[in-house]
């Protein structure tokens, strides 16, 4: 294995049959690993975190929540979980949302979700530092494929969140979400600027409002 670790490239789509896939995944050092698999390719992320993205990360997670508690929307998010179509696909976004009536579909105790046996989540979200580009390109794709309902992309570099509303296999931009409806992305997007500037505990008082704001 130490052979194929110095052979393996990571950041991008390499062909590999399924079973060679899962015999890499599971070594130890792949284990903080993030890992896709898409018509016979792998990718391997292992880039380190920085810290724009991992603020980023935080904050979207923190903003989706709170949107979602005052609207009284069910919710269940997720952490860099995989998700599983055995010997066809697999991925584990950085977060992902099972919202409304799926909020309670996958129990408990569940290891990798098994989508031939559970539904895809509603939602996905990609963090991006340094794979905007495969994000918004492959990923987008095998998220179509995968049957979620919408897919963000938030790119560090730009404070900018690029999602899409899926439908059919294909996805075009939105500005407002679906599955949380009325949630724009600019708001999302301040919230990300802000960030930048003051503590989290100061973001999350202004989305308060915001969010307050557009309830009344």
């Amino acid at each position: 294995m130490s052979d194929l670790q110095t052979q393996l490239k990571m950041d991008t789509w390499l062909p590999m049959s399924w079973d060679k896939y899962i015999q890499i995944i599971e070594h130890p050092i792949y284990e903080q690993a993030k890992n896709y698999y898409y018509k016979g390719h792998m990718r391997i992320e292992m880039s380190p975190v920085s810290f724009e993205h991992g603020q980023d990360h935080v904050v979207i997670i923190l903003a989706v929540n709170l949107f979602a508690a005052i609207k009284g929307i069910p919710l269940r998010g997720l952490d860099t979980t995989t998700f599983r179509k055995a010997g066809v696909r697999e991925c584990q976004p950085d977060v992902s949302y099972y919202i409304g009536a799926c909020a309670q579909s996958i129990p408990s105790g569940t290891g990798i979700v098994n989508l031939d046996q559970y539904p895809a989540p509603n939602l996905v979200i990609e963090i991006a530092k340094t794979s905007l580009l495969d994000d918004v390109g492959t990923k987008r794709v095998l998220y179509e494929e995968l049957g979620v309902a919408e897919y963000w992309v938030v790119d560090v570099q730009n404070t900018q969140i690029l999602a899409y509303r899926v439908a059919d296999q294909g996805s075009n931009r939105i500005q407002v979400s679906q599955v949380l409806p009325a949630l724009s992305m600019a708001i999302l997007e301040e919230a990300l600027r802000r960030s930048r500037e003051t503590d989290q505990s100061q973001v999350i008082a202004w989305l308060l409002t915001q969010f307050q704001q557009r309830e009344g």
